[in-house]
């Protein structure tokens, strides 16, 4: 397991857009789950309707939203975090036991996605076009961390940079 404390600086400083935050919402009695995975520089967000919260199912399926480098907790659901990196060739960072202010970006985007999805929400029932549509709303907000620029905008305009 990797600690956060070697994520590169510019991981940190959010300086190169494409180093992600990631969690898992649960649903009622924790027998569903959405997963979230927020990019550091930008604060886009993304929203990962899974059908199980083990580990598998979350390698797989975060798998194909990311670029550089995700910083977890530590739950059990990243326990295959190994083979996701194999897999991926993205690094993942592990923030310290009780301490999610380390992963504050996907803390906050959480709390805003929870005034969509209130705790109890079965997210087994949830169309994945819903979950997409919640998706897009924040990520079309402007934001004073941004200039006033929609997460959008400012990833899109970032990724093209470096191309």
């Amino acid at each position: 397991m990797i600690s956060i404390e070697e994520r590169p600086r510019e991981t940190n400083d959010r300086t190169v857009p494409g180093h992600w935050e990631g969690d898992l919402i649960l649903g009622k009695w924790k027998q569903s789950a959405l997963g979230t995975i927020v990019e550091r520089t930008t604060r886009t967000t993304i929203l990962v309707p899974l059908v199980r919260k083990d580990a598998v199912s979350v390698r797989q399926s975060f798998a194909s939203e990311m670029k550089l480098s995700l910083t977890y907790d530590q739950g059990k659901e990243m326990s295959e975090h190994k083979l996701f990196t194999q897999r991926t060739k993205i690094k993942v960072y592990f923030a310290h036991p009780g301490h999610p202010w380390e992963r504050g970006t996907d803390e906050n985007a959480s709390g805003l996605i929870r005034q969509f999805f209130p705790k109890g929400t079965d997210f087994s029932r949830i169309p994945k076009r819903e979950i997409k549509r919640v998706q897009n709303l924040p990520n079309g907000w402007p934001r004073k961390a941004l200039n006033r620029g929609k997460h959008y905008e400012v990833f899109n305009k970032l990724v093209a940079m470096e191309i």
